[in-house]
């Protein structure tokens, strides 16, 4: 296995591999000058900058305890991906190569130097560009049937995959700032909802759903717990638990599968490109308005106690009156004189208010394509911090499920800010560890607050500046390293025992799905049980013992596999996905859900499972030494 990359999910995947898979990897990084670091801003440039370098040389130059060079990690720095680097590292002979760069150029061009190498290589790209992707994939998958020479590449161990870790982490980092629903898989045509539940009251019952999912761990509720550490042993949460052990897990919280839509807050009114009539005009503005509406109807009822006219015919009097093309009332009595002149001053005082209202129409009109800003009383929104990749892809999702957002940006010209434009979602621009930009965001009366700019410290310094603000805010953080998460997540539920406080890793949400793809599956989605992650693949049951010939029931494997769905679609149809997200061209009707537990898995049958990463590595393991003969 080949891992190519510049960044922190290069390192999270080769750990991956060779943690979890087993697999020897040789991982190829730029030179140490050369290496992407993270945009951080003021005093946690040094902290991330050190951070980063302490994460990079213990990839590259891991060593076990004796002090030798891990045996199944080899590390080789390489300015660019040429063929001569990758004729180096063994592509020619290699089983995968990931290409998880964060230039989508740089992953393009040595995808297609490397499938013209090898054109029997299983390509894993990181590509942030979905369209672009999907016609990446369609081609160099093309090239590999052709190189074949027989016109059967289909039947290759060959498979090119795109991903995003954007696309693969949005989805649970907006679903934890949410109310009902804490984690959410959107891919392929899977649409799925993993509610996290409380323990049942004595008395109560807890609704299982579709199936229990996990167990989350025994010291959730403590604050000197850990939220998901591999170190909590029998205490931390436990996957794809059997129906024994959710019986026995009292006092513990459950993770449960469902297929319900959102039911959360509606969108603001004026989502279009047209804002409302009220937005046109300010508060000062309409008031003033009203108040000469009302003069004019007291100056038309003046005049029809003073002359007898109808009140129709007063009220166009007064209006002649008002704009000065009526004629003088020169032999008319004392009080229709002064009500005269009393609308002719009315009228000087209309002709600026209604040139102000113009104006400030024109300006609404000339700024609907602009950022907008907070609006007044504005209550229970999520405010997002970060407009970069994974925020606009978080911003996206968000909308989608129609949850109030307002964002928070340092950089006028951040990736994100064409798409709170079309969104028109309001922003505040400024740096969130300066005093009074997350007031300006109404962090004080907000739902959530969604740390997901790039710099750990600076996600940790707004975090807890919104804390000191409203004790009580639900708060999710975009954290990288392990050990750091662990700490922050124990000391903030030590402080704040009553708030819901979670970390995630983008890498750490992400490295799953792409080992996964390396091995040669379809992976749909991974959802987050606190620090650990649950797999969603399709599996061909051809070639598996422990799902061909079993039924339901007896395929399921406690804490490694579980059989959830019977995919009937079509097995060479793609599927692809829009840019709103929701996959366009496979039919959620494809997936039969409800299988009994004695449906019998045939050879033909291809399944939707859920399984953890050992478990699911156990699959593949196996299935791969019957193949080759080992």
């Amino acid at each position: 296995m080949i891992v190519c990359g510049d960044d922190g999910l290069a390192h999270r995947l080769a750990a991956e591999l060779r943690g979890v898979y087993g697999e020897q990897v040789t991982l190829v990084v730029p030179p140490s000058g050369r290496r992407v670091r993270q945009p951080v801003v003021g005093r946690a440039r040094a902290a991330s900058a050190a951070l980063l370098d302490r994460v990079v040389n213990a990839a590259v130059n891991r060593t076990g305890a004796s002090g030798e060079p891990a045996s199944n990690e080899q590390g080789v720095e390489a300015p660019e991906i040429t063929e001569a680097v990758l004729t180096e590292v063994g592509a020619d002979r290699a089983a995968a190569l990931a290409l998880v760069y964060d230039d989508d150029e740089t992953n393009i061009r040595a995808a297609l130097t490397a499938r013209r190498l090898n054109p029997r290589l299983r390509l894993v790209l990181r590509l942030y560009n979905r369209r672009l992707g999907q016609h990446i994939e369609e081609l160099l998958d093309q090239t590999a049937a052709v190189a074949s020479g027989d016109g059967q590449g289909a039947g290759l161990d060959v498979s090119t995959t795109v991903l995003s870790d954007a696309d693969t982490a949005a989805p649970a980092l907006a679903a934890t700032a949410l109310v009902g629903t804490s984690k959410v898989v959107q891919a392929e045509g899977l649409v799925l909802h993993a509610l996290e539940r409380q323990p049942p009251r004595p008395g109560e019952v807890a609704d299982p759903g579709l199936c229990t999912l996990a167990l989350l761990s025994a010291t959730s509720n403590d604050p000197a717990g850990a939220d998901g550490s591999e170190g909590s042993g029998e205490q931390g949460p436990q996957l794809l638990p059997d129906e024994a052990a959710v019986a026995a897990a009292t006092g513990r919280g459950t993770v449960v599968l469902e297929q319900v839509s959102y039911s959360g807050p509606p969108l603001p009114a004026g989502r279009g490109g047209v804002p409302p009539f009220a937005s046109l005009f300010s508060r000062r503005l309409r008031w003033s308005l009203a108040g000469l509406v009302a003069c004019v109807l007291a100056l038309a009822v003046g005049l029809v106690i003073v002359t007898g006219e109808h009140p129709l015919y007063a009220t166009y009097v007064t209006l002649l009156d008002l704009f000065g093309i009526n004629d003088p009332a020169f032999h008319e009595s004392t009080a229709r004189q002064v009500l005269q002149l009393l609308s002719g001053l009315v009228g000087l005082l209309l002709l600026p208010v209604l040139l102000a209202a113009v104006l400030e129409a024109l300006g609404t009109f000339r700024s609907a394509s602009a950022l907008r800003k907070p609006p007044r009383g504005l209550g229970g929104h999520v405010v997002l911090l970060g407009l970069g990749k994974i925020g606009t892809r978080v911003l996206t999702r968000l909308r989608e499920l129609d949850i109030p957002v307002v964002c928070v940006e340092s950089d006028p010209d951040a990736r994100g800010m064409a798409t709170a434009r079309r969104l028109r979602v309001p922003v505040v621009l400024g740096d969130v560890t300066q005093e009074g930009v997350l007031e300006a965001a109404k962090i004080h009366r907000a739902h959530a607050l969604l740390a997901l700019t790039s710099a750990d410290t600076t996600n940790l310094e707004a975090s807890l500046y919104a804390r000191s603000v409203r004790p009580d805010l639900r708060v999710v953080l975009r954290l990288y390293d392990d050990d750091f998460a662990t700490a922050v997540y124990r000391t903030l539920r030590a402080a704040h025992p009553f708030a819901l406080t979670r970390s995630r890793s983008v890498s750490h949400l992400a490295a799953p799905a792409f080992a996964g793809a390396m091995m040669g599956r379809q992976i749909l989605g991974a959802i987050p049980v606190e620090r650990r992650v649950l797999l969603f693949a399709e599996v061909g049951v051809a070639g598996h013992p422990q799902l061909e010939g079993r039924t339901v029931g007896e395929a399921f494997r406690a804490g490694a596999w579980r059989v959830l769905a019977l995919n009937t679609s079509p097995p060479g149809r793609r599927r692809s996905e829009g840019e709103s997200g929701v996959e366009d061209s496979a039919p959620a009707s494809g997936l039969v859900w409800d299988l009994p537990p004695t449906y019998v898995l045939g050879a033909g049958d291809r399944v939707v499972l859920a399984a953890t990463r050992r478990g699911l590595a156990e699959l593949l393991g196996r299935r791969r030494r019957e193949r080759t003969g080992a």
